[in-house]
C-alpha cells in the first residue's frame, strides 16, 4: 500500500512539473510528504517542520518512554540555525532550536534599542528567527521544536512580548508561533516561583504551548547570568519541591510542561570532579511523585530537563536518561565547535587572509574565493555539524527519524 501510495504521488507530482523523471524522490522523502505518519519510528501526530500542541506533547512523551533525549541548542545567526537543522537531518533526530534573551537581541542586531523596560530588541529577534526557523525546517524534513531559553523575572517583558506573538500565531494559524518557552524563577522564592509558573501556563495553556520551569540553580555562567558563586544546597532540588511544581502545572487545564530540576548542573565546561552531578535525585523524585498520585500518572510522571549538557560526564547523562529526562541543552560546546571550525580555516588557508591581494602562488593573486564570508562560516559549520553528531548518539536520540 506506502508503495502504490507512493507511486501516485510520483505521478501526480509528475503532472504539475515538481518531479522530472531524473529526479525521482525516495521513498524517504515520499513518507514525509504524507504528514501523519511520516516517521515510522515516532507518533503518528509528528511531522516534518515546528511541532507544537499535541504533537509536541507526544513526541516528549514517546522520548521518556524509550529512554532518548532531543538535544537543545542555543542560536544566535540563520547560520547557526541552519547548522542545527543540518545536524538533525544528517543525524535522523528531532532537534529543539531554543533563542537565549542575549541570542534573540543578537539575531535582531546589537545596534538596535533594548530598553530593560521593554526589551524590544530582544523580542523582535526572538520573533524574527523563530520565523526564520519555521520557514526552513520543514525543507530539512525533521520535527523542531522551537523554544526561547531561560527567562529570569527581570526578562519577564521579553517573555510577554514573545506570548503576544504566540496569541497572534494561534490567531491567524491554530497553533502558537513558538512550540514552548521557559520561565526561570529559580532564583526567587519557591512559592513566587510556583504562582508565577500557573499563571503564565493557565495563558498558555490556552494556545496549546508548553511551559518549562526551573527548579533549583544551574551553576555557572552564561549569557549574562552569573551563578558561580550560589549556595551548594540550591544547586539540589528535593522530590517534594518537584512535586509541588508537579501538582500546581499539572491542575491548570490542558496544561503541557516539563520540569529542569537541579541535580548538581553547571552551564559552561569545567575541569573533570568540579562538578558534581547527582542524577538519582531525578529518579528519586519520580518514585516519590508516582507514589503521591498512587501510580495514576506511571512510574515516571515528570518530563524532566538537563541544563548545563556541555561538558557532562557520560555516564550521568546516560543514568538521566533513564529518569525521564527527555531534552538535554547543549550551548558551550557547540560555540566552541563552530569558532573551531573557523580558526581551523583560519590555520589552513593563513597565507590567503593577509590581504585582498597577494598570497603564497604570487603576488597578484586575488583571495577572495577564501575571505568570502560563505567559505569560513560553512567551515564552522561542518565543525559544529560534526560536534552535534556526538551529542546526537550520547542522548540515543540518532535514527529516530529513519
Amino acid at each position: 500500500q506506502e508503495m502504490a501510495f507512493s507511486m501516485r504521488v510520483v505521478a501526480a507530482l509528475c503532472m504539475v512539473g515538481m518531479v522530472s523523471a531524473g529526479n525521482v524522490m525516495s521513498s524517504s522523502q515520499m513518507m514525509r510528504l504524507k504528514g501523519g505518519g511520516a516517521f515510522p519510528r515516532l507518533p503518528d501526530s509528528v511531522k516534518p517542520g515546528v511541532v507544537t500542541g499535541k504533537a509536541l506533547e507526544d513526541l516528549l512523551e514517546c522520548a521518556k518512554e524509550n529512554g532518548f533525549a532531543i538535544p537543545a541548542v542555543n542560536c544566535v545567526t540563520s547560520s547557526t540555525v541552519n547548522t542545527v537543522l543540518e545536524a538533525a537531518a544528517k543525524y535522523n533526530s528531532p532537534v529543539m532550536v531554543q533563542f537565549s534573551n542575549g541570542g534573540s537581541q543578537f539575531m535582531a542586531g546589537k545596534s538596535l534599542p533594548n530598553s530593560k523596560e521593554s526589551l524590544e530588541a530582544c523580542i523582535a529577534g526572538a520573533i524574527a528567527g523563530a520565523h526564520h526557523v519555521r520557514c526552513m525546517a520543514k525543507h530539512y524534513g525533521v520535527p523542531v521544536v522551537l523554544h526561547s531559553d531561560h527567562c529570569a523575572k527581570k526578562l519577564l517583558p521579553w517573555f510577554d512580548g514573545m506570548l503576544e506573538a504566540d496569541e497572534k500565531y494561534f490567531k491567524e494559524n491554530g497553533e502558537p508561533l513558538f512550540s514552548s518557552h521557559m520561565i526561570d524563577l529559580s532564583e526567587e522564592p519557591l512559592q513566587e516561583n510556583i504562582d508565577l509558573c500557573v499563571k503564565y501556563m493557565t495563558r498558555m495553556a490556552k494556545i496549546n504551548c508548553l511551559l518549562e520551569m526551573e527548579l533549583g540553580i544551574t551553576g555557572g555562567e552564561e549569557d549574562g547570568v552569573n551563578n558561580e558563586n550560589v549556595d551548594n544546597d540550591s544547586l539540589y532540588s528535593t522530590p517534594d519541591e518537584v512535586y509541588q511544581v508537579f501538582k500546581a502545572l499539572d491542575a491548570v487545564p490542558n496544561s503541557m510542561f516539563t520540569i529542569a530540576a537541579a541535580f548538581g548542573n553547571v552551564h559552561g565546561v569545567y575541569k573533570p570532579g568540579n562538578v558534581q552531578l547527582t542524577p538519582e535525585i531525578l529518579g528519586n523524585a519520580q518514585k516519590y511523585i508516582a507514589e503521591k498520585l498512587d501510580g495514576k500518572k506511571g512510574d515516571k510522571p515528570v518530563k524532566f530537563v538537563f541544563h548545563g549538557g556541555s561538558g557532562s560526564e557520560k555516564d550521568k547523562i546516560q543514568e538521566s536518561l533513564g529518569y525521564g529526562v527527555v531534552k538535554m541543552n547543549i550551548d558551550t560546546d557547540i560555540q566552541w565547535a563552530y569558532w573551531d571550525g573557523l580558526r581551523g580555516f583560519e590555520s589552513k588557508n593563513h597565507g590567503y587572509l593577509q590581504g585582498q591581494i597577494g598570497n603564497p602562488d604570487g603576488e597578484d593573486k586575488p583571495n577572495k574565493k577564501y575571505y568570502d564570508p560563505r567559505v569560513w562560516l560553512r567551515a564552522a559549520e561542518v565543525s559544529a555539524v560534526e560536534r552535534l553528531r556526538e551529542a546526537f548518539e550520547d542522548l540515543h536520540a540518532s535514527g529516530w527519524t529513519k
